[in-house]
Order: C-alpha cells, then structure tokens, then sequence
C-alpha cells in the first residue's frame, strides 16, 4: 500500500545527471541534492571542486522548496523584513530562503520531492536546478 506518492530513486538520480551536466557546462562545481515528498535526502552528489559549505546550503534550499511546495527563493518574500512573516526563515530548524531550490511536481501535479543547487552564484544555482526539473516529466 502506498502512504504517498514521492520520487523513484531512478528519478532522483536522473536529476543529479541533468544537473551536473548543467552545471559541468555552465563551469559551476555544484553540489546537488534530490529529497523526497518527506524532505528526506534521496540522492546527493558534490562535483569536485564543490565548496564543503555549500552541502547544507543545497540541502536546505531543497528542504525549503519540499516543506513549502514552492521554490526556495519565493519563501524569501514573506520572511524578509517587512513581509507577511519576517524571519519565518529561522522556523523549521531553519530554511535556506535563496534562488536554487524547486519542489518537483509529477506529471498528475502530485508533490513528489524537491531539489536544491549550491555552488555558483543564485542564478547559476537556479540555472542548475532548472536544467534538471525540465528532465523529470519529459
């Protein structure tokens, strides 16, 4: 009986390979990680030459995107000062409210994980997660 619907490992470790070969392309040892509809690591990978601080970023860009079903860096507009929930990025043992983390949707619209991309500037982080979700229904 299935719980829930989330990510096949083959998926995941389909997105770790679009994404390296993204990031391989635009020249960015990137760190990628692929998490589950629970938020728990499902696959991971850290190019060489990927900065050590920047496992946990891609982590919790990825968690951020899982927990609230949108993508990192829009979390950021209510948590920023001023906004709807200033500093609701400390809540949840803390969120990674940065370009690079996208909840990844199945083709029925059913949440089924989320990646995050750490390693580059945001937009080369965005550009990473991007290249890879564009894979995962075609």
């Amino acid at each position: 009986m299935t719980i829930s619907e989330t990510i096949t490992a083959e998926q995941a470790e389909g997105l770790l390979a679009a994404g390296q070969a993204h990031a391989a392309a635009i020249g960015v040892p990137a760190i990628v990680a692929v998490l589950d509809a629970g938020a728990h690591l499902k696959a991971f990978v850290r190019m060489d030459s990927a900065v050590l601080g920047s496992i946990d970023v891609a982590i919790g860009k990825a968690r951020t995107a899982a927990l609230f079903g949108t993508s990192s860096a829009a979390v950021w507009d209510y948590c920023q000062p001023g906004a709807p929930a200033p500093n609701l990025q400390a809540s949840n043992g803390g969120l990674m409210p940065f370009p690079g983390g996208l909840p990844l949707i199945n083709a029925g619209g059913v949440l089924i994980g989320a990646i995050g991309v750490s390693g580059g500037t945001p937009s080369q982080d965005l550009a990473i997660a991007e290249a890879a979700v564009a894979t995962l229904n075609g």
